[in-house]
């Protein structure tokens, strides 16, 4: 109605897929143990690269979860992210959309889409000399193929699409779903984001960059070399607190802020005005202080410019609390999975709301004083926390970010 509040909108499901775990409770146990993923690669060609680490998702088998009909038709990217909603719809209560399917839509964040499958054609016709490729391979690598495909699993008849905005893809996807809910364009979603591009051809563009650490990730920590790539999905079920509470749903987190902004200024270097500025908008579009935010999901790649730059807008933001706000990045553990990065990490933003367990910055070895935070420095630490911020800062200066509540 005219004039009337916006739609609350509350998350009552979960799921994931990644190097850390195939479900949400091994991942969250991961996290509060502080345990990283991050081991040698194991693929074709691995050789030929000079970065052959990353948190790769092992044995992975989809002809054990898929039909084979089916299969043809999913690039890993899209597996990870039909596994992930399957245990999201699960936690949520649902085999079925409730009401009516054409106000359940989905939401997915991806970078690289069908990478794989991009990569296996190029093999086949360069490599291998082939004059031809799987029948599929468009539909396979096309970005929207995951939201699509779980559009098609559940019965979604709304809002369905993809988001492709580097790493911070899955947090604009969830603050877009949230916004079409809030405004009543859809009364729930699937939101979040899938990524595989663990292949000779994605590491190998990577390694261009010079971005990438051979030897590990240590966000926000002194001596630090750069990122680590990983790979999986996450998916949530989003829905509004009103008709989450009319079924008796139990609800994770109410998604109270969201904010995104343009750097518009370098393609691969981060705004230190740019964060500060979403971080400011979220909190103030949630309605709380920076006061009231008792952790923060760094973006913290691990590179030198990524953490110097958040560490001076956290300081921007929080000012004199910015040293005692509690701030890690759980990249060190589940790898930079760029595009479904952010709703990987969210799950540590569900742990420190729900469990009262904040996830630490593992890998760090001593403190960079032009980060002077608290990264809570590779163990897990209670605390309880009633509102949270999660950050993603992508190349192209595309910033998004999520502040969550309990309810």
């Amino acid at each position: 109605m005219a004039g009337s509040s916006p739609r609350r909108v509350v998350i009552t499901g979960a799921g994931t897929v990644n190097a850390l775990g195939r479900d949400v409770a091994a991942t969250v146990d991961a996290m509060a143990e502080g345990r990283s993923a991050i081991g040698a690669l194991d693929f074709p060609d691995v050789e030929r690269l000079s970065v052959r680490i990353g948190a790769q998702v092992r044995g992975w088998v989809p002809e054990d979860l898929f039909d084979g009909a089916r299969l043809s038709l999913y690039d890993r990217f899209t597996q990870f992210a039909l596994v992930a909603g399957r245990e999201a719809m699960a936690q949520a209560g649902l085999d079925a959309v409730p009401g009516d399917s054409t106000r359940w839509g989905a939401v997915i964040g991806t970078a690289g889409g069908g990478n794989g499958t991009v990569n296996d054609a190029f093999r086949a016709v360069f490599a291998e000399g082939k004059n031809r490729v799987h029948p599929f391979t468009v539909p396979r690598l096309m970005n929207n193929a995951a939201a699509s495909h779980l559009s098609i699993l559940w019965g979604l008849m709304g809002p369905t699409f993809s988001v492709a905005t580097a790493c911070s893809s899955s947090n604009h996807a969830i603050g877009l779903a949230v916004q079409m809910i809030r405004a009543g364009m859809a009364d729930g979603m699937l939101a979040g984001g899938a990524e595989s591009m663990l292949n000779f051809g994605g590491m190998k563009a990577w390694e261009g960059l010079r971005v990438m650490s051979p030897d590990g990730c240590r966000p926000f920590s002194l001596g630090r070399n750069g990122m680590v790539q990983g790979e999986g999905a996450a998916v949530f079920v989003l829905e509004t607190l009103e008709a989450a509470q009319a079924r008796g749903a139990e609800i994770l987190a109410e998604i109270k802020g969201f904010a995104m902004t343009s750097d518009a200024g370098d393609i691969v270097m981060p705004s230190v005005e740019g964060a500060a500025r979403t971080m400011r908008m979220a909190l103030a579009d949630a309605g709380v202080s920076p006061d009231a935010v008792g952790y923060i999901n760094a973006h913290g790649t691990g590179t030198t410019a990524n953490d110097r730059t958040e560490a001076a807008a956290i300081h921007a933001v929080f000012g004199a609390r910015a040293g005692q706000v509690p701030v890690s990045s759980t990249k060190a553990m589940h790898g930079h999975c760029i595009g479904a990065t952010g709703a990987i990490e969210l799950l540590a933003c569900l742990m420190a709301l729900r469990q009262g367990v904040i996830a630490p910055t593992v890998g760090f070895m001593a403190p960079d004083p032009d980060c002077p935070l608290d990264v809570v420095p590779n163990t897990a630490r209670e605390a309880q926390v009633t509102t949270v911020m999660s950050n993603a800062f992508a190349f192209g200066g595309l910033n998004a970010v999520l502040v969550l509540g309990r309810v």
